[in-house]
């Protein structure tokens, strides 16, 4: 799919789920799309579980949802200190309410919890944080992907072609977020 244009940051922090990063980074490189890594401190290394490095493109202080088509929040142990920096919780809500995509996986639906962004919605994850999401307001489906509008959720690594199959549908379907350079 031709995602020329299109811009996605991917949310990264020490403990993510190898897989649930890298997958969707490349993925969306891949077709085009501007993806970047953003932490906490940009050009801040983050150690996946199993030690695996991703540098942080950029500051989660110095983005703006208006230059974004999408969020993608990873899973692994990552969401549970995303979900504690308010910088974080607030760019989201921000992508929510612009209805840009936010995309969240296996235990990133912490994020979503916290953000207060599930109320009312169908929503899925990792089977550990189901009660979490449902407590938030969500309407659990245990599905490989579940898109509620600008929100799409997936469980599991094995998810992961669904999962980004439903975000390039998505973003092939919004008009970009800014304009691109010609050159």
């Amino acid at each position: 799919m031709d995602l020329r244009g299109k811009k996605v940051a991917v949310l990264v922090a020490d403990q993510y789920q190898e897989l649930e990063v890298w997958y969707p980074l490349l993925r969306f490189r891949e077709d085009g799309a501007q993806t970047e890594a953003v932490g906490a401190e940009a050009g801040k290394t983050y150690a996946s579980k199993k030690g695996y490095p991703v540098v942080a493109d950029r500051s989660i202080g110095d983005v703006h949802a208006a230059d974004y088509d999408a969020v993608v929040i990873p899973g692994g142990w990552a969401p549970d200190t995303l979900r504690q920096d308010q910088r974080v919780l607030n760019f989201v809500r921000e992508m929510n309410q612009a209805g840009k995509v936010v995309a969240a996986i296996c235990h990133a639906g912490w994020v979503l919890a916290s953000a207060d962004i599930v109320r009312g919605r169908k929503a899925t994850c990792f089977r550990a944080v189901k009660d979490d999401l449902i407590h938030a307001g969500a309407n659990y489906a245990d599905s490989e992907v579940v898109v509620e509008g600008n929100l799409i959720t997936s469980r599991v690594p094995t998810d992961l072609p669904a999962f980004c199959r439903e975000i390039s549908r998505a973003l092939a379907a919004q008009p970009a977020a800014r304009k691109v350079a010609k050159g």
